[in-house]
């Protein structure tokens, strides 16, 4: 009965990945019916200066509003010293959230989300003609993160291009080894490559999910450093994931449920590791990240927790531990997201 059952799930993964595949491309061929340009209204008109440090930010909101902690990222990134590009896949913003951008971004783009976060860095990079003369660095960031926690300066200072000409926040080994794409660097030597140029030039308005993350965000690391550049992340999977408190792993029977989750969770990183089986950063390694000062947590986690973290609500506890920084824009979106359960 096991023996059968194992043979179900492989057929049933063998066809879900059928028909994921046969999709996705369905997706990708339908896109050349499609105007690569998605983009509906701007502001504000005509060339716009940027500075040597340009953000670009790709945002996503329902409801067509920039959240509270979406203009904490943008001041952070103002107080940093960049010029930023607001791309925004919502397709539609409401009156106050146009007038809180004017105030906090030098561009705003508005694009229907097709091609989700890829097509919008690619309007953004095209619209605004990146990499210009004075163009030092690019930064490309988006809306799934609660964050800074602290000043982004710390971050930045950790970003040496004369290393590497690429950098992540953080880095994947799922699938294959790539940056997630959340928070990317890139330096002077890339944005002139004529990989870079290869790789957006390729990027089309597909409808997929599976494939923009399959090919994209997966497929851009893969294509740069095919060409020789060198991509590094700036909080190492392979550090962070050794840090684990294991003392934990001796914890008893009958101890507090918190502290169970703790030890069901620790365990299970250790047995990641043990196995070779790659984690994902910030999820699974979250903790691990925030006590590395990873000045970010993602929201997805906290709102859904897809990934069944058992440890999550601790989360509080160690950004006032590792940060001691007001988390009030954070929990005033929980209040307004969260359903049926606590922060």
């Amino acid at each position: 009965m096991r023996r059968l059952r194992q043979l179900a799930l492989r057929v049933f993964g063998a066809i879900n990945n059928a028909r994921l595949h046969s999709t996705a491309w369905l997706s990708f061929l339908l896109s050349f019916l499609r105007r690569p340009s998605q983009i509906v209204a701007r502001w504000p008109q005509g060339e716009v200066a940027l500075g040597a440090r340009v953000a670009i930010f790709v945002h996503w909101d329902g409801r067509g509003a920039v959240r509270e902690p979406v203009r904490h990222y943008l001041r952070a990134l103002r107080a940093a010293g960049f010029s930023i590009v607001f791309v925004s896949n919502a397709g539609k913003l409401r009156a106050d959230a146009w007038e809180a951008l004017r105030e906090l971004c030098d561009i705003v783009l508005l694009r229907r989300n097709i091609g989700y976060d890829f097509g919008a860095m690619r309007e953004g990079l095209e619209t605004c003609r990146l990499p210009r003369p004075e163009t030092e660095m690019v930064l490309i960031v988006n809306d799934s993160v609660y964050g800074p926690l602290a000043p982004l300066d710390e971050t930045l200072a950790r970003i040496d291009f004369a290393t590497a000409d690429v950098w992540g926040a953080t880095e994947s080994w799922q699938w294959r080894y790539h940056l997630q794409s959340f928070f990317l660097a890139v330096g002077r030597r890339t944005l002139e490559s004529k990989a870079w140029r290869q790789f957006w030039s390729g990027v089309r308005p597909v409808g997929s999910k599976y494939w923009v993350i399959r090919n994209y965000e997966i497929g851009l690391t893969r294509q740069l450093i095919a060409a020789g550049l060198r991509c590094a992340a700036i909080w190492s999977y392979l550090d962070v994931v050794d840090d684990v408190d294991i003392s934990l792993l001796a914890a008893g029977e009958g101890e507090d449920p918190l502290l169970a989750s703790r030890k069901i969770h620790a365990n299970r990183i250790r047995f990641a590791a043990a196995a070779r089986r790659p984690l994902n950063p910030t999820a699974d390694l979250w903790r691990q990240m925030l006590r590395a000062r990873f000045p970010f947590i993602k929201r997805e986690l906290l709102l859904r927790n897809p990934s069944g973290i058992e440890d999550v609500m601790d989360w509080r506890d160690v950004v006032a531990e590792v940060f001691g920084t007001d988390i009030g824009f954070i929990e005033r979106d929980l209040q307004r997201a969260l359903r049926n359960k606590t922060p």
